[in-house]
């Protein structure tokens, strides 16, 4: 299982046009290819922070002409999007090295508690800064949005739990097939039960999160979480800042635990995983992108955490 972050999808500059998206997924798309030439069955997922967020300022933008789309519809949207362009990029690599296989994208749905507490509390800014006025017209369709002082008000909405990935029988069928698959994007769509059909709700997931949770389902032996850096680092923006290389779940929790790493930055990312080792995984690394097929193979580049 791969997990790739959002810089895999954006340019060096952090553009998110749709050429720069395309030639930044060509960048993980070889990488990936080396991964797949090396004869193993690769799951990838992917953020999507920054589509999301051009989805709802379109959104914000056409209100007066077209009803916005719910916050599920967006992720379910990105998610095609980017698995559809990820697809083509991964299959000309494939087809560059002479490989044999395909790639399959698939829109899944990743089921969460309704009575999360993160619904109580929703916590997580998505999309721009917008004036209160502005901002007052979608809190009267229901959004929630906080004043966040000079900057302006943003939206913030729940970041739930993942419990199940709903569509994970038909990714292992994809995998079983010969697929490379791409799935779970932005964490998959939350959806929750309610007695009847599966419904959608204004909720995003954190995508590592998702992507240690269906590692396990499917019962894949590694996961790779890939980032912009080549190490989780101790002491970061300090002048004592110390890589970690191979570390046990116990060593790193602790660090974990101690506040070493950010909510919003590698926080997500060792805590996946952390709950991918300690659920019975048998090796994560978080890592650089230009890493990932040497992370895959062997244990000398990244941080690598082993139940042993």
């Amino acid at each position: 299982m791969i997990a790739l972050g959002g810089n895999a999808m954006t340019g060096p500059d952090g553009s998110a046009t749709p050429a720069a998206q395309r030639a930044a997924l060509a960048v993980a798309a070889a990488a990936i290819a080396e991964v797949v030439a090396a004869g193993v069955e690769v799951v990838l997922t992917h953020g999507n922070g920054p589509q999301v967020g051009n989805l709802l300022v379109k959104n914000e933008m056409a209100a007066a002409v077209v009803p916005p789309v719910p916050l599920d519809w967006c992720v379910a949207q990105t998610q095609a999007t980017v698995g559809f362009t990820l697809a083509d990029e991964l299959d000309a690599a494939l087809a560059a090295r002479g490989l044999d296989r395909r790639t399959a994208a698939l829109v899944t749905r990743t089921l969460v508690d309704p009575a999360d507490p993160h619904f109580l509390a929703p916590s997580k800014p998505v999309g721009r800064y917008l004036p209160a006025e502005e901002a007052a017209r979608f809190v009267a369709l229901g959004q929630r949005w906080e004043d966040r002082g000079a900057r302006g008000w943003r939206r913030v909405v729940a970041s739930p739990e993942p419990r199940s990935v709903v569509d994970a029988p038909a990714i292992a069928a994809l995998v079983a097939a010969g697929f490379v698959v791409v799935c779970a994007g932005g964490g998959g769509v939350p959806v929750v039960e309610g007695g009847g059909p599966l419904s959608g709700v204004e909720a995003v997931i954190d995508k590592d999160l998702t992507a240690a949770l269906l590692a396990r389902e499917l019962g894949a032996d590694t996961l790779v979480v890939a980032t912009d850096v080549p190490n989780v680092v101790l002491g970061w923006g300090t002048d004592a800042v110390r890589p970690l290389g191979r570390v046990s779940p116990a060593e790193l929790r602790a660090h974990a635990e101690a506040g070493e790493f950010g909510s919003g930055s590698m926080g997500p990312k060792v805590e996946a995983a952390l709950r991918f080792v300690e659920g019975g995984g048998d090796r994560a690394v978080v890592t650089s992108l230009e890493n990932i097929a040497d992370a895959v193979t062997g244990d000398a580049v990244g941080t690598v955490l082993t139940a042993a």
